[in-house]
């Protein structure tokens, strides 16, 4: 501020904030100081004493237990005005006399989870779905675990009910089918009945598994396995309604064959679940970008943004990434784009 002060013969202000840039209006404010603005004070605001007087109102006996319309139609019965509505209202919360008389049940505060997995294996996500029957109010409950790395389902089961003991023998059997050993896996469902049961619990306790729930009433904690439900239910050859039970595990047992081994899954850059769950993402990702290569040597004139690179498999997969991960990825976004300019323009 003194150098813009000592040049300020020869040159215009803002020219000499902008050479230094400083911004003009901070000169100003701190030059002039913070505006003192006087406290405004409506004509209309009842005096000291008519504030006291409708607080006393509220005071009497007569009054005590009435809210303020019902004082207000009293008065005016009376043929009496001493304030509106929401003036009454005002005096009353300005004395902290406005408050709720019942006693209102507090919600407990749930974290975020946040889950991380970096290979197949580590982090598994269950959930339930219901398939109607050949008539109404007739279900069949379809049992899915999803590996969340690989998108891999690596167990279903179709039963008429939903139960405890049904959930936890199609956890045990899961987990023994996949060799999975002890401290080394994570599964993450909703707040079902059957996912928070006492014997799921104990379940996990002698298993050795971390377990893991969503928030209530907020879906997208428990996004791949809703993902993996609209697929199947948005499948071609998905009917409307199921004939059987047997039908409908005929019907299972070729979608999860097709999801697991055919299908090109977005998510995991157009491999299928089974390609990643076997570790085989890698070579077949390579084989890719060297047919591209073969490609671009071919015609040159058609790759814009020059030799197209191997694509790249994501190295961690999150259920609720947390914020500084969701500031690197933007910052990775971003340097890929820059990048892609760069190659567009040569």
């Amino acid at each position: 501020m003194n150098l813009i002060d000592e040049r300020s013969s020869c040159l215009p202000l803002s020219t000499a904030c902008e050479w230094i840039s400083f911004p003009k209006s901070t000169y100003y404010r701190q030059k002039l100081g913070p505006k003192k603005s006087k406290p405004r004070r409506s004509a209309r605001r009842l005096s000291i004493d008519e504030r006291q007087a409708v607080l006393d109102l509220f005071h009497e006996e007569r009054f005590i237990d009435m809210a303020p319309p019902q004082v207000y139609t009293h008065l005016l019965d009376e043929g009496r005005y001493l304030a509106s509505e929401r003036t009454m209202y005002r005096i009353l919360a300005a004395n902290n006399e406005v408050k709720e008389r019942r006693r209102l049940r507090k919600h407990p505060k749930y974290s975020k989870p946040e889950l991380l997995a970096t290979g197949p294996k580590q982090l598994w996500s269950w959930d339930l779905t219901r398939l109607r029957g050949p008539n109404k109010l007739e279900y069949y409950h379809l049992y899915v675990m999803l590996d969340v790395y690989s998108r891999y389902v690596v167990g279903w089961m179709l039963a008429y009910q939903e139960t405890a003991t049904l959930a936890k023998s199609f956890i045990d059997e899961t987990c023994r089918s996949e060799g999975i050993a002890r401290d080394t896996l994570t599964i993450h469902a909703d707040r079902g009945p059957s996912m928070k049961s006492k014997t799921v619990a104990e379940l996990y306790a002698h298993l050795g598994v971390t377990k893991s729930h969503s928030r209530p009433r907020v879906s997208n904690d428990n996004p791949y396995s809703e993902s993996q439900f609209k697929t199947m239910k948005y499948c071609l050859t998905y009917p409307d309604r199921f004939g059987s039970i047997e039908d409908a595990r005929s019907f299972c047992r070729d979608f999860f064959e097709w999801y697991n081994n055919e299908h090109y899954h977005s998510g995991i850059k157009m491999l299928t679940p089974a390609m990643v769950h076997n570790g085989e993402a890698e070579q077949i990702l390579t084989a890719r970008a060297n047919t591209k290569a073969k490609a671009f040597e071919r015609h040159r004139n058609r790759f814009v943004m020059g030799c197209p690179e191997p694509g790249k498999l994501e190295k961690e997969v999150w259920i609720n990434p947390p914020k500084w991960q969701m500031s690197n990825l933007y910052l990775e976004n971003q340097e890929v784009k820059s990048l892609e300019v760069k190659k567009s323009y040569g």
